[in-house]
């Protein structure tokens, strides 16, 4: 296993993080428990969560589930790099959303709970949350950290102007503010190169793509719709993106095939190659696919594939960052 920082920190994290949004709703409890075991042979140390995942309101049914497992021992907890998230509805009352002080402390506590461990290492930040303004939002975080409750903050689904907004308001407060900010990413959606990543790598933050295979579409999904081994690339809206692209990933799936490579690893491996990607966040639903993901660390991709790439796949604009991306 590869390791790297998270950001300008000294936190050192795997080049994949184990997303966890398919434990409870897809995949049971004990093949989840299975896949982070697994994932800890790999040497995986980096794995992320949100409270609403499991989507029943208010249960936080993955927590749940991570939790139990933590509490097996064996120095689970110790090894891992816990993050998860608030923000997202967990109760029908006016106050279990958002970013207030009131919910990200209350919110913090009951993940705790669930997750039984007595600390959080990244505590993000879901979605931003125009109505509150960032002091609030800063004392609150402030109030975890000096608790011991959590050790770093990040954000999820910002643009580029809200990391500025928000490390300058930490900076104001003498705070670390955003280390990390996960967004989606991938080889068919690049608007983050615009403005979210130059600005993350202007203030010292990581980037965590979620979503690298594009809901499957990057992972051979025509091959596997042919064998009828196709899971999410074959249906609900990967199936219309796919409708719409599917020359595109004709053309991609040849290319993959002329590199000797599977395609969810050339699509891994990209993010990997990208500026100021930390971790690319990898979802399985069974320990075997959890196995096969590992090839993405062994694949690097050479100049005449980038290019390539860029041509099946091209940025914004004319590229790059803004406003070179759509200006002189």
């Amino acid at each position: 296993m590869e390791f790297t920082t998270v950001g300008r920190t000294g936190l050192t994290v795997s080049r994949l993080c184990l997303g966890t949004m398919n434990f409870g709703p897809k995949t049971s409890e004990p093949d989840s428990h299975a896949i982070m075991d697994r994932a800890l042979d790999h040497g995986i140390n980096f794995f992320d969560t949100a409270d609403v995942y499991g989507w029943q309101l208010g249960e936080g049914i993955t927590e749940q589930i991570i939790g139990r497992w933590f509490a097996q021992g064996g120095g689970r907890r110790d090894k891992v790099v816990l993050a998860t998230k608030v923000y997202g509805k967990m109760g029908e009352w006016p106050n279990e959303q958002g970013l207030s002080a009131r919910h990200i402390v209350k919110a913090a506590d009951a993940s705790l709970r669930r997750l039984q461990t007595d600390y959080i290492d990244l505590y993000q930040m879901h979605h931003v949350d125009r109505k509150t303004p960032w002091d609030e939002i800063w004392q609150a975080m402030e109030t975890l950290v000096a608790a011991g409750k959590v050790l770093y903050v990040g954000s999820s689904n910002f643009a580029g102007w809200h990391i500025a907004a928000a490390q300058e308001a930490a900076r104001s407060r003498h705070f670390l503010g955003l280390v990390s900010e996960q967004c989606i990413y991938n080889l068919m959606t690049r608007h983050v190169e615009l403005e979210v990543i130059p600005a993350a790598m202007q203030y010292g933050v990581g980037i965590i793509p979620w979503s690298p295979l594009h809901g499957g579409l990057l992972s051979g999904a025509l091959r596997k719709i042919k064998d009828g081994t196709a899971a999410r690339s074959g249906e609900g809206r990967a199936t219309d993106t796919l409708a719409e692209h599917r020359g595109t990933i004709e053309a991609y799936e040849k290319l993959c095939e002329s590199l000797d490579a599977d395609p969810a690893d050339v699509a891994l491996a990209w993010l990997l190659s990208r500026p100021g990607v930390t971790a690319p966040i990898i979802g399985p639903r069974t320990a075997e696919q959890l196995d096969k993901t590992l090839g993405a660390l062994t694949l690097t991709l050479d100049e005449d594939t980038l290019t390539r790439l860029d041509e099946l796949f091209p940025p914004v604009g004319k590229g790059g960052p803004g406003p070179e991306a759509w200006a002189w």
